[in-house]
C-alpha cells in the first residue's frame, strides 16, 4: 500500500499546476465551511444565552393546561405546595441542574397615580432568579447592578412602561391585582430600577419579591398533608389506631368545628420545618419553574430523564400533573436558530459538491491522458485492483492535501477573529461580542467528509482505469 501512495504522489506531481489548482479550490472550499460554521455557531450560541440566561432559563416546569393559557398568566393553575413537594425533590436530584426558580406570574394594572396601564409581573426569589438566569442583572438600565435583583416593597420595571408612564428610579407606584377567587387587592411600591426588555420593544416584563406577589394575589401559607411527607420519607408514619376505636369514633361522630389558630400552626410546622430546611423558600403556589443546566447540550437528555422522573406523579383523578417545555418553546429566536442550522447543512452541501466535481474532473482527465499507460501496466500483469486502488490513492491524496491545508488556514482565521473584538446590535441588544469558536468534533467531521467525499468521486475515473481492455488502451492514439 505504501507504494502504491508513492506512486500516486509522483503520478500527482507529475501536473502539479492542475493538482495544485484542484487542492486549492477543495482548501478555499473547506476554509469558508469551518469559518461559517464558527462565526454562525457562536452567533447563534451567544444570542441563545441572551435569552436563557437573561430570561427564560434552558427548560420550564408547569401544570398541565397552564401554557395554554400563558398569555394571560392565569394565577388559577399555579402548583400547590403538596405537587412542588415531589418536583423540587426531583430537581434537585439531578446533577445536571445547576440551579432552578420558582416563580409567581401574573397580569396587574400598573399606576403612577396620574395614569394607569398593564404589566406583567414575575415574583421571584432574587438570589435563585440569579442563579438560573444570571444575566437579568445586567438587563438593568438604571439603579445600578442589581444586588439584589429586586428588593421587598420594590420593583424593577420595564423600559418601555417606564418610559411611557414617566416613572423614575425612585417613584412610589401602584399595582392591582386580581387574585383567583375574583377579589381585587392593591399594593405600593418603589422603583428599584428601569429594566431593558429581551424580548423587544413590545416587552411588558417586571420583577417583584416572591413574598410581594404572594401577598398582591393573597395566596396563603399551604400546608402539605402529613400522608405525601410520609410517602416522600420527610415524615414517619403515625401508628395505626385500634379498629374498635375507629369505629366508636365513628359512631359518635358530630360536624367537626373548624381548625383553630393553634391547630393550623401544628399542622403547618412541618411544611414549613421541610422547605427551610431544603432551601425551598415557604410552602405557597407557584407559576412555573424556571431550570438552568450546567451544559445546555444536554438539554434533550435532561428534559427525558425529568419527564420519565414526573410521569407518575398523577393528581387525584389519575393525571399527569407537570408539563416540560424546552427554551425553544417560549423564545421567538428558535426559528432563526434553526434557519442558522439549516444554512450550516446547506453550506457543507456546497463543499460537497465542490469537492466531488473538482476530484473527479481531474481523474477523469488523468484516465484519459494515461489510457496507454494504462494498458502498458495491465499488460506487464498489473491486476485491476490494483489499478483501482492506485486512482483511488490519487483522490485521497488530493483530498488529504486539501483538507489539512484548508484546516490549518481555518483555524488560523478562527483564532485571530477570536482574539479580535468585534462587536453588533442585534434588534435591542448593542454592544454584542462576536467570539467565533469551533468544536473539535465539527473540525474532524467536516475533514473527514472532505476526505471521504474525494475517494468516493474518485471511484467511478477509478473503476473505468480498472476495467480498460489493454490491447485496447494500448492501441489508442
Amino acid at each position: 500500500m505504501i507504494d502504491i501512495l508513492k506512486i500516486a504522489v509522483r503520478n500527482l506531481l507529475r501536473y502539479k499546476r492542475r493538482t495544485l489548482l484542484t487542492a486549492l479550490l477543495i482548501t478555499v472550499g473547506l476554509t469558508a465551511v469551518l469559518l461559517f460554521v464558527a462565526v454562525a455557531g457562536s452567533f447563534k450560541a451567544m444570542m441563545v444565552a441572551q435569552f436563557t440566561d437573561a430570561m427564560v432559563g434552558h427548560l420550564q416546569v408547569h401544570r398541565i393546561g397552564y401554557v395554554g393559557a400563558m398569555e394571560s398568566l392565569p394565577v388559577d393553575r399555579n402548583m400547590r405546595p403538596r405537587m412542588l413537594v415531589h418536583l423540587y425533590q426531583a430537581l434537585d436530584e439531578r446533577d445536571e441542574i445547576a440551579a432552578w426558580s420558582p416563580r409567581v406570574k401574573f397580569m396587574a394594572m400598573f399606576s403612577n397615580f396620574a395614569a394607569t396601564t398593564s404589566i406583567r409581573l414575575n415574583g421571584v426569589y432574587p438570589a435563585r432568579e440569579i442563579a438560573t438566569t444570571p444575566l437579568v442583572s445586567n438587563r438593568v438600565l438604571e439603579g445600578g447592578s442589581a444586588e439584589p435583583l429586586v428588593k421587598p416593597g420594590h420593583i424593577q420595571v420595564p423600559e418601555l412602561i417606564a418610559k411611557g408612564m414617566k416613572t423614575k428610579v425612585g417613584d412610589t407606584i401602584v399595582l392591582v391585582a386580581t387574585n383567583k377567587d375574583g377579589s381585587v387587592n392593591g399594593k405600593t411600591f418603589v422603583v428599584q430600577g428601569i429594566m431593558e426588555s429581551i424580548s423587544g420593544p413590545g416587552g411588558r416584563d417586571g420583577y417583584i419579591h416572591i413574598d410581594d406577589a404572594r401577598d398582591l394575589l393573597r395566596i396563603p401559607l399551604q400546608a402539605v398533608e402529613r400522608a405525601v411527607l410520609v410517602e416522600q420519607g420527610y415524615l414517619q408514619a403515625l401508628p395505626e389506631r385500634p379498629k374498635a376505636a375507629l369505629k366508636r369514633k365513628k359512631d359518635d361522630a358530630v360536624t367537626p368545628a373548624p381548625p383553630s389558630q393553634t391547630e393550623q400552626q401544628e399542622a403547618m410546622a412541618p411544611t414549613l420545618a421541610l422547605f427551610e430546611e431544603k432551601g425551598w423558600g415557604v410552602p405557597s403556589e407557584v407559576s412555573e419553574i424556571a431550570v438552568r443546566l450546567h451544559d445546555p447540550g444536554r438539554l434533550e437528555g435532561t428534559l427525558a430523564a425529568l419527564q420519565g422522573r414526573l410521569a407518575g406523579i398523577k393528581n387525584r383523578r389519575g393525571k399527569s400533573i407537570f408539563h416540560l417545555h424546552p427554551w425553544q418553546r417560549f423564545v421567538p429566536f428558535s426559528k432563526i436558530a434553526d434557519m442558522i442550522d439549516l444554512m450550516t447543512l446547506f453550506i457543507r452541501i456546497i463543499l460537497i459538491s465542490v469537492v466531488l466535481i473538482s476530484i473527479m474532473n481531474v481523474l477523469i482527465m488523468a484516465v484519459y491522458e494515461r489510457i496507454r499507460e494504462i494498458g502498458t501496466i495491465s499488460a506487464i500483469g498489473t491486476r485491476p485492483g490494483t489499478i483501482l486502488s492506485l486512482f483511488l490513492s490519487e483522490g485521497l491524496m488530493i483530498g488529504l492535501i486539501g483538507t489539512l491545508l484548508g484546516t490549518a488556514i481555518s483555524l488560523a482565521a478562527i483564532w485571530a477573529l477570536h482574539a479580535t473584538t468585534i462587536t453588533f446590535s442585534f434588534g435591542r441588544q448593542e454592544n454584542l461580542i462576536l467570539a467565533p469558536t469551533i468544536s473539535s468534533g465539527d473540525v474532524v467531521m467536516t475533514g473527514l467528509m472532505t476526505i471521504l467525499v474525494a475517494v468516493l468521486a474518485s471511484l467511478q475515473p477509478a473503476w473505468k482505469a480498472s476495467r480498460m481492455d489493454p490491447i485496447k488502451a494500448l492501441r489508442h492514439v
